[in-house]
């Protein structure tokens, strides 16, 4: 469900706001709402990247002082059901 939230600008930055929207076809919501959500889907695949790159550089680590057990807590038995990357 979308939520409502207000935004002010200036009058120089509103205007030139509304020009780009114009120009891709947006309405200055559509166009804002599409630079927030570019920006925090860019900062969420950045932090997801960063974290495949240190669990990738660390692992033999992990693995040395946790183990093998890759699903800790698990009754045993479920671990054979359980998906290689659940943990």
């Amino acid at each position: 469900m979308a939520k409502q939230t207000n935004v002010r600008l200036n009058d120089e930055v509103r205007a030139a706001a509304e020009d780009r929207a114009a120009r891709r076809g947006l309405s200055l919501q559509g166009y804002v709402a599409d630079l927030i959500e570019a920006d925090v889907n860019q900062s969420r695949a950045a932090f997801m990247a960063g974290a495949a790159a240190f669990l990738a550089g660390y692992t033999d680590t992990f693995e040395e002082e946790l183990g093998e057990d890759r699903y800790p807590g698990l009754p045993a038995g479920l671990e054979q059901a359980a998906p290689k990357d659940a943990a």
